[in-house]
């Protein structure tokens, strides 16, 4: 296991100084990070007219979700360890290029395998800037700045939920579904516009890593097989699903619980939107004033108290509008005033390596995003009080493996105590 690094300074110890970023790079690296999970927000509110337009039915379509939602997740494996060996910026700028083409070719398909094939492509490539910006969030910071800045990405981060579902109901409303999957080209030929001006390289050559298959299988191993990094990224994950499981279920959870129109989406995505800012918000407040599991341990309480309210009230009652999206807004602010510090406690046993990480992370949280979309999210979407359910369960399970994150990395000086109240008393 390799040694943290320590909790200080703007450039990360083993790396030669690197400029600090710029104001509007954390808007470039949120925005980036958003591009994954924006590709499936946007097209949620016009399931329902694709599946009308290709006369399918509802689990057909859903293919259309899983086809991204897979690929995203094994490409996940690879963008970090690319960027190790290639550079962080090559790797972005191939991806954005490969993304904008995918988006092209959804946009015209002419049939719904068509779609399927395309999105596929999509998810392939879309994961990039997610993996790569972790990484370069590190290789500019250490410690507290490091958290700060994450916070500050994850703030910004918060506003593709609402704006992704808003901009495909009503593009959807003016101009059909396919409009959709056009802006998302756009989208994608922005941000290669603008990493090409303004995202610097910042691996240099000398801490690149090697691509040779054995060095890259014994690097995957040594990360798999890490209990710490293991258990803190299953945490992540399973925290995310608690709330991805409502993304996934959003357009039978709004239009058939609620009674909603497709362009009524904000009232699930405003919520959470807003409870992602409140949450980096405090991270980034807390950063250097209380220790990361602390921190940590204060987001798990806010979510369990959301999830229990949340079982609670749609156990005696029917779903309404506000006390059945309340819950989500207090769920997500605790992950994500959790997450940043989750984030860094993983990436952080591996500092040589930060990429390879980093896909280490979005595999096990992509993976959970697509097992969600293909078995999860059908399995229990038919009641509210099935989803409040689920939410709890994943929650309960998110927190059992940041309880075995805390007690791997208890040795370490960085580390405080989660869950130390338990151990002393």
């Amino acid at each position: 296991m390799q040694t943290l690094p320590a909790n200080a300074g703007p450039a990360p110890p083993g790396h030669p100084a690197i400029s600090p970023p710029t104001r509007t790079m954390p808007l470039l690296l949120a925005a980036l990070a958003a591009l994954g999970p924006f590709s499936t927000d946007t097209m949620l509110p016009s399931m329902l007219e694709i599946g009308r337009h290709f006369k399918a039915g509802p689990v057909a379509v859903q293919q259309v979700l899983t086809a991204y939602m897979v690929p995203f997740a094994i490409m996940s494996l690879w963008h970090g360890a690319l960027s190790d060996a290639i550079g962080r910026r090559r790797m972005i700028l191939a991806g954005l290029l490969l993304y904008g083409g995918a988006a092209v070719g959804c946009a015209t398909a002419p049939t719904l395998g068509a779609l399927v094939a395309w999105r596929f492509v999509q998810g392939l490539v879309a994961g990039a800037g997610t993996v790569i910006g972790r990484a370069t969030v590190r290789d500019f910071y250490a410690g507290a700045a490091a958290q700060r800045l994450m916070s500050t990405v994850s703030g910004i981060f918060a506003i593709a939920p609402v704006i992704g579902p808003s901009v495909g109901a009503w593009l959807g409303v003016w101009f059909g579904w396919r409009s959709g999957f056009w802006f998302l080209a756009a989208v994608g030929g922005i941000l290669f516009t603008w990493v090409w001006f303004a995202l610097p390289e910042t691996l240099p050559h000398s801490h690149r890593q090697s691509l040779h298959p054995v060095f890259l299988l014994r690097s995957y191993a040594r990360v798999f097989g890490n209990p710490a990094f293991l258990a803190a990224t299953l945490a992540l994950a399973l925290n995310f699903c608690g709330f991805f499981i409502y993304v996934m279920s959003a357009p039978v959870f709004l239009v058939k619980h609620l009674g909603l129109k497709p362009t009524d989406f904000l009232w699930l995505f405003a919520q959470s939107s807003l409870g992602m800012m409140a949450g980096a918000w405090l991270s980034r407040q807390l950063a250097g004033r209380w220790s990361r599991w602390r921190t940590i341990r204060t987001g798990f309480t806010v979510m369990a108290a959301a999830a229990a309210f949340n079982v609670a009230y749609h156990a005696v009652a029917a779903a309404a509008i506000p006390w059945s999206v309340i819950p989500l807004f207090f769920y997500v602010t605790g992950m994500s005033l959790a997450m940043p510090s989750l984030t860094l406690v993983a990436l952080d046993l591996f500092p040589s390596q930060r990429g390879l990480a980093s896909s280490c992370q979005s595999f096990l949280q992509s993976g959970g995003g697509a097992l969600n979309a293909a078995l999860i999210a059908p399995l229990i979407w038919g009641t509210a009080l099935h989803l409040a359910l689920a939410q709890l369960g994943l929650l309960a399970l998110g927190a059992t493996a940041a309880l075995v994150a805390y007690r791997h990395t208890a040795a370490y000086p960085e580390v405080g105590g989660i869950f130390q109240v338990v151990q002393t008393n």
